[in-house]
């Protein structure tokens, strides 16, 4: 009894958050008619909602728990789902090689983002808002030269599934579950928090702090292409405003925040990020179900994010590093 009281309290905020969606989604279903959702297809067309948004939130709440941020994500998205659909031409053969260039450049943006910041010293803001310009500056002007297509049989990681659970969701789950086992159970993970909750205690203790930035923000990067070849998988080709108009980079913020990661950095967790994720997922599936305009849309979902940072400013008040 004990252990399952303490597991409630370590995990308050995702249960939390999850069992409020749940009732949001299902009492709109019921109060709509539209029973379908309800069914195992409308599940998992739920969680299929959340797989993009997912997994730029697992690398950003990397970078979050170590007292970063990262505003490239969003067109790092669109190139890497451009460069995806550039490399395959829609042939089958260029699957392999497609996807390793694909996370490389996205891990080597956010190498570059980390060096920017822990080694140049420019602010986070500032560093990874100007990647992310000059990255939509290159989408900008070589889109004409990098048009193509992605194989139909790569549009399995987006539209296949095994008993019934789509692919994509089993692959948000692995990553979702290996970045926690990162975070709790690795060295790099301790050091991690360490370096969130106090950079300056963390390097009188030996930790490496500007190799640790360098690595979450790489992570950050990675997690982020993972997500530009779903994207592209699923539209079948790259565009260059996918990433942008997704909003991923505000909303993968406010996906950590709500899911009780500090901005400040140093205390957080993955099953947080995952119920904020689902949160905004819900939100999508109600706002369907309702037939909300697009623009009514958007400026709620600008108020989620405001409320996010709302309720971090509660919270902080009250952290100590």
């Amino acid at each position: 009894m004990n252990g399952q009281l303490s597991f409630v309290r370590r995990h308050l905020i995702p249960i939390t958050l999850v069992a409020m969606s749940v009732c949001v989604y299902v009492g709109t279903a019921l109060a709509t008619g539209q029973h379908a959702q309800l069914t195992l297809a409308g599940v998992m067309g739920l969680l299929q909602r959340m797989i993009a948004l997912g997994l730029v939130a697992l690398g950003q709440n990397f970078v979050m728990l170590g007292g970063s941020i990262d505003l490239s994500v969003a067109n790092l998205i669109s190139v890497s789902a451009v460069l995806a659909s550039y490399f395959m031409q829609g042939d089958t053969g260029n699957i392999g090689y497609a996807v390793v260039g694909v996370l490389l450049v996205a891990a080597a943006v956010g190498t570059v983002n980390g060096l920017l910041i822990a080694r140049l010293g420019v602010s986070p803001l500032i560093a990874t808002l100007g990647v992310g310009l000059v990255l939509q500056g290159v989408l900008t002007v070589a889109f004409t030269s990098l048009q193509g297509k992605v194989p139909q049989s790569y549009q399995a990681l987006a539209y296949g599934s095994v008993a019934g659970v789509p692919i994509a969701v089993l692959i948000l789950a692995a990553f979702a579950l290996a970045a926690a086992f990162a975070l709790t159970r690795t060295i790099a993970g301790a050091r991690l928090f360490a370096v969130g909750g106090n950079a300056d205690s963390a390097r009188l203790a030996g930790i490496r702090t500007s190799g640790v930035l360098v690595g979450a923000h790489a992570m950050a990067g990675l997690m982020s292409g993972l997500a530009g070849l779903y994207l592209a998988s699923w539209l079948g080709a790259g565009t260059p405003w996918v990433g942008r108009d997704g909003g991923y980079d505000l909303d993968s913020i406010a996906a950590v925040v709500i899911g009780g990661t500090l901005l400040a950095g140093g205390r957080g967790s993955i099953s947080g990020t995952m119920a904020g994720v689902f949160v905004f997922a819900t939100i999508d599936a109600v706002f369907n179900m309702l037939q909300i305009d697009s623009f009514l849309s958007q400026v709620l979902r600008g108020l989620i994010v405001v409320v996010a940072v709302g309720v971090y400013t509660f919270r902080s008040k009250g952290h100590v590093a």
